[in-house]
Formats: C-alpha cells, structure tokens, sequence
C-alpha cells in the first residue's frame, strides 16, 4: 500500500462516521501520514475493519453522535485516551428524501439528530480537548452543497445542512480568540454507501478518494470554505443568483411530481 503525503502530519484527529465512504477514507489518508486517528462509528465490527488497516494510528471509539448517553460514554474513553485534540472532523451524517411534499416529522427528527445534534454533541465534547491542542485546533464540519439552493425531496437532509453550517459560521467567529480554526466542508455527490440508495442521476459524482484529497487539501490550508467539484459548486451559486428562474422554472423540472 502506497504511503499518503499531506501537511497535516504528527496531530491528534478524531473522525465521526468513520466507518465508510469519506470519512474511512480520510481515516486511512491520515493515519499513512503519521498522525493518530480516533474513528467513531456505531458499528464495532466495521470500526476493528477499519482498525486493522492501521492498528497502531486508528483507534476505535464506538457511539452514536445522535445519542446524549452515548456520547457521554465516549466522552470519558476519548479523554482517557488522549488529554487533547489538534482536530475533529464532523462527518458522520444520514439522508432521507421528503416524497410529495409530506412533512413527517419523526422523519426529520431522525435527520436533525445526527446531522445537527450529532454535532453539537461531538463538539461539546472535543471544545475542551481542542482547548489543549499543541496546535492551533481545527474544527472541520461535512456539509453538503444542497444548502447553496432548495432542491427537490431534500426539505429534511438539506434544512439539517444548512443549519450545521450556520452553527459552525457563528462558532467561527466566538472561536478565533481562543485559536481554533473552522472549516466547511460542501461536497457534492461522492459514491459512498449513503448516496448508493440514490434513485436520481448524481452530476459529476466522485469517488471517495478523490473526493478525501479535496478535502485534505483545503483543511490543511485552513480555507473558511471547500466546495467541490467546481464544476457543480459553481453551477449551483449561478443558479443562487438566478433564483427567480431556478424556482420557477429550473427547479420544478426536478421533481419527482411533474415525472409521475
């Protein structure tokens, strides 16, 4: 197995969702480049899977980001493992599409407590580690490029995106003078495991280690912001600033109501 190169090297990182798709392999790119990884997924079984690529820089930390108990737990193993953190990576995430405009709220209870509580609790927990980083401490959050404009089926997934990216810009800017960085990751459609249950065609879709070397270049950079691929970033913030034209006419021919 050939060895990653990055700048971030020799740093305490702990990843949610690390068991598939971005977030495993953003967990093995790490560990190649020598830093210590704490990867955290519900499944056991996948995070000793993950483990066994690396066993002395992929440490397993098992719990669920959606559960207060749960964290709680992990919590005290994460700190019994390490007294700080340069880094966490928020990536754990789930998706379910609304169909016919049909609310259901317990639905959106399921999406908002990973995608947004999820958050809050990992961040409650590593604010205090980050504090102690031998860095300066970065907090990287996996949004998603839905929150640019409304999409068809997404009320749910992408109203918890964007509120996870709110939540980050506001910790942004009450976190400079305690020297940690935030980084907002928008991605677009990555093959993984999550989007494999897609039944719409994905434009320009991209496989997890591409999408991992986009997303190791710009949290080593520290960027504010990294969107890929550019080709549909920007074809989205066009359609942002059009957005008379997008809701009335180019957005509506998505939806699954007008292919019926």
């Amino acid at each position: 197995m050939s060895v990653f190169t990055t700048e971030i090297s020799g740093a305490n990182i702990w990843i949610t969702g690390a068991s598939s798709g971005i977030g495993r392999e953003l967990a093995i790119k790490l560990a190649q480049a020598d830093n210590t990884v704490f990867v955290s997924a519900r499944s056991r079984a996948a995070l000793d899977g993950l483990r066994a690529q690396d066993p002395q820089r992929l440490i397993p930390l098992v719990c669920d980001v959606g559960d207060r108990e749960s964290m709680a737990d992990a919590g005290r193993k994460l700190r019994a493992m390490t007294d700080s953190l340069d880094m966490v990576i928020l990536n754990a995430g789930t998706c379910e599409y609304v169909d016919n405009a049909d609310l259901d709220l317990d639905m959106f209870e399921r999406v908002f407590a990973v995608n947004f509580f999820g958050v809050v609790n990992c961040l409650a927990l590593a604010k205090p580690l980050l504090q102690r980083a031998q860095r300066r401490g970065h907090i990287v959050g996996i949004g998603s490029l839905s929150t640019v404009v409304g999409l068809p089926r997404a009320e749910a997934y992408g109203a918890s995106k964007a509120a996870m990216q709110y939540l980050l810009d506001s910790l942004r800017v009450d976190l400079i003078h305690e020297k940690i960085d935030v980084t907002v990751v928008r991605p677009g459609f990555v093959e993984t495991p999550m989007t494999a249950a897609n039944d719409f065609p994905m434009p320009f879709v991209m496989n997890t280690e591409q999408a991992a070397a986009s997303i190791l270049k710009g949290i080593a950079q520290r960027r504010r912001m990294v969107e890929f691929p550019r080709r549909l970033s920007w074809s989205l913030r066009i359609a942002a600033m059009w957005s008379g034209l997008w809701y009335s006419v180019m957005a509506p021919r998505l939806s699954r109501v007008n292919k019926l």
